[in-house]
This record gives structure tokens, C-alpha cells and sequence, in this order.
């Protein structure tokens, strides 16, 4: 919201206050202040002249030799290739060392070999027209020589930039930020008093208004002008608009433009020859009804949209945008105008639905106060008399159903105190809430309606302590009987993964949920697969990013394409992410969290496996395994496993098929893991034991075996598991061996057995038993032999 401080000054005083200090003191009382922007100190050494004399260039015809009286007694010599110049004509000046709007700087030089001690402007050169000029400004030929241009053009006005929160409609205008600056600065507010001449006919004999739909128009008022003569609106009103940022149309448009920013009233201006039967009917829009609106766009209209139409049709989108179809033009001679209230929800979905967010549709999405509406529309009409810009016709058309009651809550000082953990005096208490138009008596506090952000005691206590200053707040220690919030098991997990991977050199990343529906096509996802049943996003930002996804390796492989193409010799990553699985009757999908790393570069199959391993340790997870995967699409055959923990697949492990890797431009071995983090969660644990140092010294065996090459490791090691709750203490893996010494589809594995007992030293029977047994499971389970 754009703020002139000239237009300020018509509704408080704010005399004395220094820029720097406006800005700190709005932005403490809650209206941040982004910026103070001035174009006067833009300008320098820029000033009005008269040209004496025109005479031809030597060597170019398309230019000019202009001798300029800038008011310093000899005139200076300007060259220009400006086609409307002539001599006595008053234009501005940029002299040697002068600056121009957008760090423009004008020195001496030569043109075609003849000194230019300057340039004379035009509007777009000066920053006062965003179009393209054709020749150089003529000022009116009165205008004092030597002037700043500055002070000539009114160009010394200071806007601040506000940024306004949501919840605050009420001060995206200038009434409310003036509101806002007296109370902050304890200055006087006084909003003038709005009399609209009109003459003796009554306006219900030009118009009439119907609501159809009461929950989506709160209020409808309306005023007729007649005998209205288009023009341009005065330079003073051109000047305030074009400070906010709108641009001059004619009288009428700029009138609702104008109390658009004034009062935070959006408003509409009708040719009411245009509008059949000249009856306004408020209405939930027809399915497909075609709609051109004053942008010259033919636009669809849905049945959730309001629509405000004549007996035959609509006439505009009610809080968007009007139709051409009854827009004010040169021959509009009779005016009808609009001030209402919409609801908020209506306007915003009409507006997305639509595809287009207009000022007064921001404004109705944030929720405005019907009290507000007849008050703009007298002053509009107000305005319309004051131009001279047309008569007003006697009377007002005011549609309120259900008139917005005032809100009362209790004035409860003490309790309020105690909130805020301060002492506000009660009476200060009184003014601050006064200052800012609450009203308080009997115990009550009576809250304006256009504050429809304040609901309770908070909200209250909120306005006292911002004007009050939220700097003379005391610090103090926290209270001892302070609980203070510590992590739940699902983040101890999560920090768990995190301190685990990135110790083992991974980077964690994030991205985003949404994919293109083309990488399920590039992991090789089969079409049968519930995978592809997706999310699909109602309003993408476009087609790369329009589902939610259900399965995380294509985000993985993404991040490594990033670090690959910009010629990263390696990378390891992984990723804490979310997957989107629609369920059947269900509206919403189910969330699932994985766990997904990736590598290229330095790693193989047995390093991810190595890691994943890792990770499971250090959540305390043992009772795990992999086994061989041979039907995942996605990953190479050959080196692909489950992750199994307590018998329950979790995850895949291994190195990305070729192919895949290759659709996400990968020329390069990758290797990747997907985890289940909800399963891994079950099986957590935080709790450490302890587990005293043992005391009796361990037994040592190696045993070789041989076994068929088909034969997994995991499948030994399931059968050697048995006998850890014996006296085996643990086993290792050392060797696995194929050759000449080993019988033709065979291989010896080799593994490191230590025993020990916690109440003495193990014998040599009582070891060898163990062994026995293993050995004696491993030939009836896998026919294997002792080496």
C-alpha cells in the first residue's frame, strides 16, 4: 500500500516528524514501513528554459543547435534532434552534471562536433509518463525561467511503501493509515465531513437494485449521476493516483479509483443507458454464461462466481471486474455508482477461477466492512459535483439485509496486565483504545466494525501494548514452573538419520512434492503399478510439477542429474521425504515419510548396503537382512536387494538400472536406497543399555564351508544366528572363495566365530558342540560341507 504523506496531511497533522522517524515509529506500532521513495531525489541541476534561438546543425539534418536561457544571464547550447521544438517555447533543462530518474547523468559533449552543454526532456525522460514521448515537454509559456523542474511539476512528494498484513483491510487506505499515524503519533484525526449536493428527484425512478443471494452481497448501495460530462480529471487528483501507482483514465473512472484508495471501498461506475431495464440484480453467475469484461476478454463464468447483470445479462463479476458491455465511455451521459460488499470467499474463488486478481478483488478477499460502503459512494458523488463532472440525482439506494452488529467485549484491565506481563495504567489503557475509534464504557469495549480482526481479550490487549510500545515491555527471567517442550520420539528418529548419514558423507537435501508424471515413465514404473494412481494438483505452476508423487527415487535421481550435469566428480545424498498415496473413498491421500539416499562416483553396491547397514545399527535395529531382488524395474537385477528387519520388507537397496540413470542424463553408476521411515519407527529404540566389560577371556574358531554358488550368505548367517543365544558371542564374515582348490559350482565361505561365557572360561567340548550344531544345520538346511 502506497502512502502519500501529502494526502496524510488532510486527516491528521503530522508537522515535525522527520521521515526516518515515521518510518520506526509505524512500522513499532504494527504498520511496517518498507521505504520513504521521493522522485525529487532523483533530480539535480534540472531546471526550466526558454529557447531564444534555433539554428540548423552543420553536418546533420535530422538535428538542431538550440541556444536555451536557463536564467544565468548568457544562454547555453543544446543540440537536439526534438521535431517539436520552437523558439519562446519553456521546456526543461538537464544542464552539464545533472541527474536524471533512474540514475541518468547528463554531462557536456559533442554531437556531430558541435557542444550540447545539456538536454531538454521529455515526460518519459523526466519519469512522469511510463509511454514513450515523441517530442520534448512544452511547459506553459508563463513559467518562471530557471526554476527547479521539480518545484514546477509538483514532483517533491514523499510516498511510504506499507506492507499490510492480511487481517488488516482497514488499513489499505488512506483514511486507515491516517488513523493509524495519529494514533501512534497522539495527533489529531478528523475525517471531513462528506455533503453531497443533489437535486430534488428521487433516485428509485432511475434504478433499481435486487440481491438474490443475501450470503454473497451483504451490501449493496448505489447513486445515479446524470448530465455527466468526461474529461480528465484535475492535475491534483492525476498527481495523487499516479503516486500509488494508477494511471489517469477520465473524470469518472478516476473518481472510483480515488476512493479505492481514500476509503478501502472498492467501487464501480455504470453507463446506466447500457444496463437493460436499468435494473441491477445481484446473482450466483449461470454455468457457462460468456461474460467480456472491461479488459476486452471474453471470460467464462462458473456458478460459484456472483455476477451482477441486468434483466437480459451479466454486466460484471461482482468485486473483479465490470463488462464491457456497460463500461463509462466519451458518450456516457448517465452514471450509476456501485458501492457494495461481496462475500470474501466468493470473490477470491471467482477471481482464481477466472485467472485474474484485480485491486478490488485483493481487497474483498480480505473481508471489508459494509458500514463503509454508503459513506464511499457519498463521497464519490461528493467528488462528481465538486469536477463539475454531473448533477447528482436525490437519494440513495441502500440494500442491507442483515446490518453487521458491533462487536462488545469486556474491558478487563487486570487480566489484561497479567497477559501482557506489564502495568498499563487503566486510564492510558482508555486513550490508547479511544485514539484508535474502540469505544469504552460501562465495563464494555465497543470494538469499530472495520475491525473484524479483533475476537477476544488478546486482540485488545494486542492494540493497547503496540501503541502503548512493545520496547517498554520488561524483560524477565523465565518462571521456574516454565514447562519447556523437548522432541518426540518421531524427531529423536529423525535427528537419529540425519546424524548417522551425514557422518557417512551424505549431504541431505530437499525437493519439492510435486512431479512431472513423466518420471514415473523414466524409473520404469509398470503401468500396472498403484504408483501411478496420483495426485493430480488443480492449479500447477505447469505440467513439470502437476502431481504429487508417489515414490521418491525420481527426486533423488533429479538431485544427482543437478550435481552431475554442473560436473560434480561425485555426490551422495539423501533426502527425509514424503510420498502421496491416494486411498480408495478416501479425499485425502496417505502421507508416507521414506527415507532415500543416492551416490555416483566413489561408491558401489556394497557401500549403500554398507550405509543402510549403519543406519539400522544406529537406531538400535538387529534383527535385520537382505535378500536378492530380481523384479524391481528400476534397479539393476543383479545388484538389487530388499532390506528385510524382523522378516518385513521395508525398502530396496542396489545400483540403478542403466537405463533409468540414463533418462535423467546420468552417464554414471548409481546407486540408491528407499527405507520405510514409519516402519522404521516401530522398531526404534532410544533406550542404550549398559553392558559391563566381560570378564572371562573368548574362544576363537574359523570355519570354512563349502556351499553351492547360489547360495546367499544371508541364508549361513541366518542358520549361525541361531546359536547367538547360546555361547557364541558373534561370527564375521572373512572369505568367500571361487577357483581351482574348489569343486566346479562351489564356493567356500569363510567365517571368524569368537565364544565366550559371562560366568567363566568355555572348555574346548563345550565349544566344540556349538560348532557341531552349526555345522549339523548347515548340512540339512543348505547341504554344506566342511571345507
Amino acid at each position: 500500500m502506497k502512502l502519500p504523506l501529502s494526502w496524510l496531511k488532510d486527516y491528521t497533522n503530522i508537522d515535525g516528524i522527520d521521515e526516518e522517524l515515521y518510518t520506526h515509529m509505524m512500522t513499532m506500532s504494527g504498520s511496517i514501513v518498507e521505504g520513504i521513495e521521493n522522485p525529487a531525489r532523483e533530480f539535480k541541476n534540472v531546471v526550466t528554459g526558454k529557447i531564444c534561438s534555433i539554428s540548423p546543425h552543420p553536418d546533420a539534418d535530422k538535428l538542431v543547435v538550440c541556444q536555451v536561457d536557463v536564467g544565468e544571464g548568457a544562454p547555453i547550447q543544446i543540440v537536439t534532434g526534438a521535431k517539436n521544438v520552437f523558439e519562446g517555447a519553456v521546456v526543461p533543462v538537464a544542464k552539464h552534471k545533472s541527474c536524471l530518474p533512474g540514475g541518468v547523468k547528463i554531462t557536456k559533449g559533442k554531437l556531430r562536433g558541435v557542444e550540447s552543454w545539456g538536454m531538454m526532456c521529455s515526460t518519459d525522460e523526466l519519469g512522469i509518463s511510463e509511454e514513450r514521448a515523441t517530442g520534448i515537454l512544452i511547459l506553459p509559456e508563463e513559467t518562471e525561467i530557471g526554476k527547479d523542474i521539480v518545484d514546477v511539476l509538483g514532483l517533491n512528494e514523499s510516498v511510504a511503501e506499507f506492507e499490510i498484513t492480511s487481517n488488516r483491510p482497514d488499513c489499505m487506505s488512506i483514511i486507515g493509515l491516517a488513523r493509524e499515524t495519529a494514533a501512534t503519533f497522539q495527533r489529531p484525526f478528523t475525517v471531513p465531513e462528506v455533503t453531497v449536493p443533489e437535486n430534488q428527484e428521487n433516485v428509485n425512478d432511475y434504478a433499481t437494485v435486487e440481491i438474490q443471494n443475501p450470503e454473497l452481497c451483504a451490501r449493496f448501495t448505489a447513486r445515479v449521476v446524470k448530465n455527466v460530462r468526461i474529461a480528465p480529471s484535475p492535475e491534483w487528483m492525476q498527481k495523487r493516483l499516479k503516486a500509488c501507482g494508477i494511471r489517469a483514465i477520465n473524470n469518472v473512472v478516476d473518481i472510483t479509483n480515488y476512493i479505492l484508495l481514500e476509503y478501502g471501498q472498492p467501487m464501480h461506475a455504470y453507463d446506466l443507458d447500457h444496463v437493460e431495464g436499468r435494473k441491477i440484480i445481484v446473482r450466483n453467475a449461470g454455468e457457462g454464461e460468456q461474460l467480456e469484461t472491461l479488459d476486452d476478454q471474453p471470460r467464462t463464468l462458473q456458478s460459484s462466481m456472483i455476477a451482477i447483470s441486468d434483466e437480459k445479462r451479466a454486466i460484471g463479476v461482482a468485486g473483479v471486474m465490470g463488462g464491457a458491455n456497460s463500461e463509462v465511455t466519451e458518450d456516457t451521459v448517465t452514471v450509476l455508482f456501485e458501492s457494495a460488499n461481496f462475500q470474501a470467499v466468493a470473490v477470491r474463488r471467482g477471481a482464481k477461477a477466472l485467472g485474474m486478481r484485480t485491486d478490488a478483488s485483493a481487497l474483498f478477499e480480505k473481508g471489508l466492512d459494509p458500514e463503509n460502503c454508503l459513506a464511499a459512494v457519498n463521497r464519490a458523488c461528493q467528488l462528481m459535483a465538486e469536477l463539475g463532472a454531473g448533477e447528482v440525482v436525490g437519494g440513495v439506494i441502500d440494500l442491507y439485509p442483515v446490518p453487521k452488529k458491533q462487536l462488545v467485549l469486556p474491558f478487563e484491565p487486570q487480566k489484561m496486565n497479567r497477559f501482557l506481563g506489564m502495568e498499563i495504567p487503566e486510564n492510558e489503557m482508555i486513550e490508547i483504545l479511544e485514539r484508535l475509534e474502540f469505544q469504552v464504557k460501562d465495563g464494555k469495549v465497543y470494538v469499530p466494525t472495520f475491525r473484524g480482526d479483533v475476537e477476544g481479550m488478546a486482540d485488545i490487549a494486542e492494540e493497547i501494548v503496540r501503541i502503548y510500545g512493545y520496547d517498554k515491555i520488561p524483560s524477565t527471567m523465565m518462571k521456574s514452573e516454565v514447562v519447556v517442550g523437548g522432541k518426540n520420539r518421531k524427531q529423536k528418529m529423525e535427528d537419529a538419520i540425519r546424524s548417522e548419514l551425514t557422518s557417512a558423507g551424505l549431504y541431505e537435501t530437499m525437493t519439492y512434492s510435486f512431479i512431472d508424471p513423466k518420471e514415473n515413465d523414466w524409473v520404469r514404473i509398470p503401468e500396472s503399478d498403484q504408483r501411478r494412481n496420483m495426485v493430480r494438483i488443480s492449479n500447477p505452476l505447469g505440467e513439470e510439477n502437476s502431481v504429487m508423487r508417489t515414490d521418491m527415487l525420481s527426486s533423488i535421481l533429479k538431485t544427482l542429474r543437478t550435481n552431475y550435469t554442473r560436473r560434480n566428480p561425485e555426490a551422495a545424498v539423501f533426502e527425509i521425504g514424503t510420498v502421496y498415496l491416494p486411498v480408495k473413498d478416501q479425499v485425502l491421500p496417505e502421507e508416507k515419510q521414506i527415507v532415500a539416499m543416492g551416490m555416483y562416483g566413489s561408491g558401489d553396491f556394497y557401500d549403500i548396503k554398507g550405509i543402510t547397514e549403519q543406519l539400522l545399527e544406529r537406531l538400535e535395529i538387529k534383527k535385520y537382512s537382505f535378500a536378492p531382488c530380481l523384479d524391481n524395474p528400476s534397479f539393476h537385477p543383479g545388484r538389487c536387494a530388499k532390506v528385510l528387519v524382523h522378516g518385513e520388507e521395508i525398502g530396496v537397496l542396489g545400483q540403478v538400472y542403466p537405463a533409468v540413470a540414463g533418462n535423467f542424463k546420468i552417464n554414471a553408476e548409481v546407486y540408491a536406497a528407499m527405507l520405510d521411515f514409519n516402519t522404521l519407527l516401530l522398531h526404534y529404540t532410544e533406550d542404550k543399555h549398559y553392558t559391563a566389560l566381560p570378564k572371562f577371556p573368548a574362544t576363537s574358531r574359523d570355519l570354512a564351508i563349502l556351499v553351492d554358488n547360489g547360495i546367499c550368505v544371508g541364508d549361513i548367517d541366518r542358520i549361525i544366528e541361531k546359536q547367538c543365544k547360546s555361547i557364541l558371542e558373534s561370527y564375521q564374515l572373512f572369505d568367500v572363495y571361487e577357483g581351482e582348490q574348489v569343486e566346479k559350482g562351489k564356493k567356500s565361505v569363510a567365517y571368524a566365530l569368537t565364544f565366550r561365557a559371562a560366568d567363566r572360561t568355555l572348555t574346548d567340548q563345550e565349544v566344540n558342540a556349538v560348532v557341531e550344531q552349526i555345522l549339523k544345520d548347515l548340512k540339512q538346511e543348505l547341504n554344506a560341507q566342511l571345507r
